[in-house]
């Protein structure tokens, strides 16, 4: 680049960045289940759920409901979320089956699979990272499918 051209001033944040920003998020500030946020009124930065740290990931605060997301973070969030459903589906399966033997989702919910009792903050911060790993892994630096 030549000293009078501009440099970009836009970097083009991919899912995978975002991934990587809510296991980040949790790494420092602590996992939860139960509801998108521990209730906590002394703190900004509260423990999350998945989701929720994907909603910080992609709002740059706490999102209660994702209907309270920008426009533009509303895309973001649900364009991470499927890619760790995505995630979740091939490595993770969680599917619901009524009474009556018919599926009910066959998508895993990340809400259902983070409150596992049995589940980690550890499993969920590596789900995360992984998600992201295969993402890039799937993917072009421009974002295009390889």
């Amino acid at each position: 680049m030549k000293a009078t051209q501009n440099p970009p001033t836009t970097v083009q944040v991919t899912p995978a960045d975002l991934l990587r920003m809510a296991a980040l998020y949790l790494r420092r500030h602590g996992w939860h289940q139960g509801t998108y946020y521990a209730k906590n009124p002394n703190t900004l930065t509260p423990p999350a759920c998945a989701a929720g740290a994907i909603g910080i990931a992609c709002a740059g605060h706490t999102v209660e409901h994702f209907s309270q997301l920008d426009p533009d973070a509303l895309a973001d969030y649900l364009a991470v979320l499927g890619v760790f459903v995505d995630y979740l589906d091939t490595t993770a399966p969680m599917f619901f089956i009524d009474e009556d033997g018919y599926l009910l989702d066959e998508h895993t919910s990340p809400y259902s699979w983070n409150d596992d009792p049995a589940r980690t903050a550890e499993q969920v911060i590596t789900a995360l990272e992984a998600a992201a790993n295969e993402w890039d892994s799937l993917r072009t630096i421009g974002g295009e499918i390889r």
